[in-house]
Order: C-alpha cells, then sequence, then structure tokens
C-alpha cells in the first residue's frame, strides 16, 4: 500500500480518519453507522483519486449507509438522491470503469473526455431530474428543500460524469460536498451530533480537491503515453 499510494495521499487519508473519529467522539459517539459510513467514505474517495474500481465499490455501501442516516433525520432527498440515484450509478460507475482499464491494468481507469454535445445533454438530463426530484421532495416535505434540490443537481452531475470517467466528476462533487456541509449544518442546529457528519463532508471535500487534481495529472500521463 505504501508503494500505491504517495505520501500526500497517506498523509489526506489519515488527516481524514482522524478527523473524522475525532468529530464522532467529540460530538456523537452514539450513532456508529455515521462513523462507519463516514470511514468508508473518506476510503472509497482516495482509491477513486487513484481511477481505482474499488472505490466505486465503497462508494455503493457508503451510499446505502448515508441514505439511512438521512432518513433519520428527515433528509428524504438525501436519502432518495442517494439509494435511488448515486447508489444505483455508482454500480453503473464501477461496471464502467472494470470494463475501462488503462492498458490492461484494473487498478487504473482509462480517463475520458466528453464533447460538447454530450455536455449540453447531460445539463438538459440534469434540468428534467432536478425538477422532478423538487416535486418529490416537496410531496414528502423533506427539510431546508432548497439545498436539498441543489443537492440532487450536483450530485446527478457527479454520478454521471464518474460514469463517463471524466476528471470533472471530482469538482462536481466537491460542489456537492460544500451543499451536503450546508445541510447538515443546519441538521446540526436541532442536533449537535450531527456535527460529526459536517465534519464528514469537509473531509470529504479536500479529498474531492485533491481527486480532481489527481485525474488531471493521470490524464496528462495517460495522453503523453499514448503518443
Amino acid at each position: 500500500m505504501k508503494k500505491y499510494f504517495s505520501k500526500t495521499e497517506i498523509i489526506l487519508w489519515c488527516s481524514s480518519v482522524v478527523l473524522v473519529v475525532a468529530s464522532f467522539c467529540a460530538f456523537d459517539r452514539e450513532n456508529h453507522i455515521t462513523l462507519a459510513a463516514s470511514l468508508i467514505g473518506v476510503t472509497s474517495l482516495i482509491f477513486n483519486a487513484k481511477g481505482n474500481p474499488f472505490g466505486q465499490l465503497l462508494m455503493v455501501i457508503f451510499s446505502l449507509l448515508y441514505g439511512i442516516i438521512s432518513y433519520r433525520f428527515s433528509y428524504y432527498g438525501e436519502m432518495v438522491t442517494y439509494l435511488g440515484m448515486t447508489m444505483p450509478m455508482a454500480v453503473l460507475a464501477l461496471i464502467s470503469w472494470l470494463k475501462n482499464p488503462y492498458k490492461g491494468n484494473k487498478s487504473e481507469v482509462k480517463v475520458n473526455s466528453i464533447s460538447k454535445k454530450e455536455t449540453l445533454f447531460m445539463w438538459i438530463i440534469t434540468l428534467f431530474v432536478t425538477v422532478v426530484f423538487y416535486f418529490i421532495l416537496k410531496h414528502f416535505n423533506t427539510a431546508n428543500i432548497l439545498p436539498s434540490t441543489i443537492s440532487v443537481t450536483t450530485s446527478f452531475i457527479a454520478v454521471y460524469l464518474t460514469f463517463r470517467r471524466s476528471p470533472y466528476f471530482a469538482l462536481a462533487y466537491a460542489a456537492n460536498d460544500v451543499v451536503l456541509i450546508v445541510l447538515w449544518i443546519l441538521a446540526s442546529i436541532s442536533d449537535i451530533s450531527y456535527i460529526s457528519v459536517v465534519v464528514c463532508f469537509v473531509a470529504f471535500l479536500a479529498n474531492d480537491i485533491y481527486g480532481y487534481i489527481s485525474w488531471r495529472r493521470m490524464k496528462q500521463r495517460q495522453k503523453e503515453n499514448r503518443q
């Protein structure tokens, strides 16, 4: 593992784990499913930063656990988004990444680029999904419906770009992290234990920013090796 991950990646992962565990001990201590989800989440992101399909497998597990956590606080938008969209798309992304290894190396996916036409297509679908989910969330009287709806938008863009193996998926997830930080700060006002979830997504934000940088480097390296 020391040979596979760089020193920066090891430091980032260890720092994320320490931050997650410390916040759990300080503000929660009871909801162990939150701790498990956070640890699985930060681990999935460090593998995703390497373009390793194992990260997508962990994301499937994280989505299931996060859906349960969201249900407990009546964040039905988050629950429906992760169980009905993020988790299935993570499965499709896992299949896509396994089918597109870089030069036969199944621990590194082949980086892809999407055209302007496909980008437009993605935004049209995103608009449709956002509108549909808004009315679904409204029907269930979802708490903090506006940021919950924005979370649907950023989540869909992120999972779509992940499936298409675009480096920009990490930026989309970073945007989603910011929305989720706001959502769970609002939740922690009524229940301080949810501060541990806020800290979780702060760690996610740092990892996703690094993931984008890593994928840009990976894309450049793969491009140079083709020449």
